[in-house]
């Protein structure tokens, strides 16, 4: 799967050194994960032992906690008589169906009776105080078991008494160990019944319990079926039930491996986006951390590096050679041989001989480490710094800035490469964590193959190209949280591709039209100056604001910043400002902003849309730097008063727009416009602008003019408008009364709002002030209504 992989990355164009592909079964890694192994093996912190361990019967393999999935299910609770076992020949006379004779187990895994050792209840429930010193006979095998008693057992749950299987249960297990209780292992690696079941061998787990409720049936033990709510664990690998089982496997003590990973998340040496989500999730598996089940019984993998001779010794080496010199060094014990022997071996090892023992023969452990005990020195073995210490790449690329993966793993590999590059670099291996959310559907299921509803990517960037597909990804997916992929959102992509060439388009037909006489470009640039003025401005505004966003690890919301100053201030409004009229030349020095300006929004979106934005920058004019590499410049300082004038400017436009709209003026159609507002010197740098862009005769200052025909409310200014057409009164009372009516509710839940006391005490000081300044508005914009609806009639 690694050349699909790569070959997808690739086509997405993620910006990797691909002169560093490293795999984990690569020979100076594969060397890596044996030395690690053996050295925290000699460290105490690897150790062999049975254990009660997760078991995936299909893959036939040991699994660790984090690799079970556990789901809500309906299951069954089988009721079952445990007869007595009789204390005297008496009680043998019995007919067995008295109530005192049997007691009632419910269980939810009657496959597993075989491997009953016990009985348990609660030392304080008087129901079964009668029965202490007594055995019960397991049904269908008659083999007799204590009844034993402890405080696990719930007095409220099922009957307040339980089977006890240690072979097949952790808390049974635990149970077990406590009361010296042997260990039957009832089911075999696959599943099916072991021989040590005794009936139904070789039969499936599931086989087996279907018929053993019949057998339960048949003989008139099995009391009742009811179903319960209950949770079961299944393999990641495979999706089959886990099955508890005791077996003999590698462990990673934890603990101390776990104190600095977690301390260095607790200082916010390490930062984890979003934090709230995920840090509190993090915390709590290092501080109930287990130990980690290591052994795999698996084909592939680096196999572990133990050897075990004839008489069972384990002797833990990077190589079998280093293991024959631990056992020759065994086998050289002084008590066992002369001095003279003693000398010679010594000498021997001195000479890295070989040794071989009375038993040479040497057989390594045939299970393979999880793939996790590998992954776990990525950061650190990328760059060769197991495998050649203290090498000149590790020194300079460790500890990296950011880590982006997925939240599912954030035990499997997050945590442990913390752990990893605490123990052996004594330092974290990254500052900045990034979880991105899971990708759904549009109905919020997880993407699978057997749903049919996971698209194919490559499929995905042949339609709609790669940059349309990771825009589409990008911008819906806040951090952390699921992506419900839908492909209209590659649809807006592809829109977006084409704006960027519309763009390039339009920019380029003014190349050869540009002017260069001064006193045409001072008449040409007439206006302008305050296009690039604010344009500079909102630029800046918004690198202020995707650069606090991108250390947020907020990406969705800085691409949404970009394509919002790109499609709307860019192409709807500057570029409009500054298109020269039909016919008519560019100055050098507006084109030349221009284009600048076109830089630093491919710069902005880069990261995003990588291949559009790379090709668009080398279209623009002759480079001799890739985009890729280019570093920002300073970001210039923030005028805040040009900004306003640049959103009054585009309310004004946009106002009498559709103001023309309405009332059927086409644009060809000259108006002459007269302004009643505080401050008219604000306009005297918006003036070419604004006449340009609705097509104004004349723009005067002033109260409301006798000839009116329109007047409109824009801000805190009254927009008079005069044409030669006539105007329908009716049709413009009817739409003021309409407008009057829309702010009068507005005002009314504005109202609402501020005389909420809760409100008003929760509510931070300047969200208070924005409610205020709205009602203050909402009340202008009425007064002028009702002023215009009043000269109307």
């Amino acid at each position: 799967y690694g050349n699909i992989i790569y070959s997808q990355i690739r086509r997405l164009g993620c910006s990797v050194d691909w002169d560093r592909v490293t795999f984990t079964m690569d020979d100076h890694y594969y060397q890596a994960v044996i030395k690690i192994f053996v050295d925290l093996y000699n460290k105490g912190l690897v150790y062999r032992g049975a254990r009660m361990i997760n078991w995936d019967t299909a893959a036939q393999t040991a699994l660790s906690d984090e690799e079970v999935e556990y789901k809500d299910v309906t299951g069954k609770l089988y009721f079952i008589k445990y007869k007595l076992a009789p204390l005297a020949i008496s009680e043998i006379e019995n007919d067995g169906n008295s109530e005192d004779n049997f007691v009632t187990i419910a269980t939810q895994r009657p496959e597993t009776i075989m491997g009953d050792v016990a009985i348990c209840a609660n030392p304080n429930d008087d129901r079964y105080t009668k029965l202490k010193g007594r055995k019960v006979i397991v049904p269908l095998i008659n083999k007799e078991v204590p009844v034993i008693f402890d405080d696990y057992v719930e007095k409220d749950f099922g009957t307040g008494i339980l089977k006890i299987t240690p072979a097949h249960d952790i808390h049974d297990f635990n149970i077990g160990l406590k009361y010296h209780l042997p260990v039957i292992d009832t089911l075999n690696n696959d599943g099916t019944i072991s021989e040590a079941g005794q009936i139904f061998v070789g039969e499936d787990r599931f086989t087996a319990r279907k018929k053993i409720i019949a057998a339960l049936k048949e003989k008139g033990l099995l009391i009742k079926e009811e179903e319960y709510p209950t949770r079961l664990g299944y393999s990641q690998r495979s999706q089959s039930i886990v099955e508890p089982k005791i077996s003999t496997q590698w462990f990673v003590k934890m603990k101390d491996l776990a104190t600095p990973a977690l301390d260095e998340v607790t200082s916010d040496n390490i930062r984890i986006h979003p934090k709230d989500k995920f840090t509190a999730t993090y915390k709590y598996w290092l501080e109930n951390v287990k130990d980690w089940c290591i052994s795999r019984q698996l084909w592939w993998g680096q196999q572990i590096p133990a050897w075990y001779d004839e008489e069972g010794k384990m002797y833990v080496a990077e190589t079998e050679e280093e293991a024959r010199k631990q056992q020759g060094a065994q086998s050289s014990e002084p008590s066992a041989m002369s001095s003279e022997q003693s000398a010679v071996i010594n000498e021997q090892l001195a000479q890295g001989s070989k040794i071989k023992a009375q038993s040479s023969k040497l057989t390594r452990d045939e299970d393979v480490l999880d793939t996790w005990f590998s992954s776990w020195l990525w950061p650190i073995e990328v760059f060769k710094g197991i495998s050649n210490p203290d090498n000149k790449e590790i020194n300079y690329y460790y500890p990296t800035s950011v880590l982006v993966t997925g939240q599912d793993i954030i035990f499997f590999w997050v945590a442990r490469m913390i752990m990893a590059g605490m123990e052996y670099m004594k330092e974290k291996p990254f500052a900045d964590v990034y979880f991105t959310g899971m990708v759904r559907d549009k109905l919020g299921r997880k993407m699978s193959k057997s749903l049919g509803n996971s698209p194919d990517l490559l499929n995905l960037i042949d339609q709609y190209g790669a940059d349309a597909v990771r825009f589409g990804i990008m911008i819906s997916s806040p951090a952390g949280n699921d992506l419900l992929f839908d492909e209209s959102s590659l649809e807006q992509g592809k829109f977006f591709n084409n704006k960027l060439w519309n763009a390039l388009k339009l920019v380029k037909m003014w190349e050869g039209n540009i002017s260069t006489s001064d006193i045409e470009q001072t008449t040409i640039n007439e206006g302008n100056q305050f296009a690039q003025k604010w344009f500079e401005n909102r630029l800046a505004a918004a690198r202020m604001e995707v650069d606090l966003l991108m250390q947020q690890f907020k990406l969705s919301e800085a691409l949404k910043i970009i394509y919002s100053l790109i499609w709307d201030d860019f192409c709807s409004w500057y570029l409009e400002w500054v298109k020269p009229e039909f016919g008519k030349t560019i100055a050098k020095e507006v084109f030349e902003k221009t284009i600048d300006y076109f830089d630093e929004l491919l710069q902005l979106l880069h990261p995003f849309m990588p291949f559009i934005t790379e090709e668009i920058y080398h279209l623009l004019k002759e480079r001799t730097d890739d985009l890729t590499v280019k570093q920002f410049q300073e970001i210039p300082y923030l005028i805040n008063v040009v900004l306003q004038s640049g959103s009054h400017l585009k309310e004004l436009i946009t106002a009498i727009r559709d103001a023309r709209n309405k009332n059927n003026l086409k644009f060809k159609e000259a108006i002459s416009i007269c302004i009643e507002t505080n401050d008219s010197t604000d306009f005297d740098q918006l003036m070419p602008i604004l006449s340009r862009q609705v097509n104004a005769d004349a723009i005067t200052f002033g109260s409301k003019p006798i000839n009116t025909t329109l007047t409109l409310v824009v801000g805190n200014d009254t927009i008079y408008i005069r044409t030669e057409k006539e105007i329908d009164t009716a049709e413009q009372l009817d739409r003021l009364h309409k407008d009057l009516q829309y702010l009068n509710g507005f005002l009314i839940s504005i109202d609402k709002k501020l005389s909420n006391d809760k409100f008003v005490q929760n509510a931070k000081p300047e969200i208070i002030a924005l409610e205020k300044k709205k009602k203050y508005d909402a009340e202008i914009k009425i007064e002028t209504i009702r002023q215009s609806i009043d000269s109307l009639q």
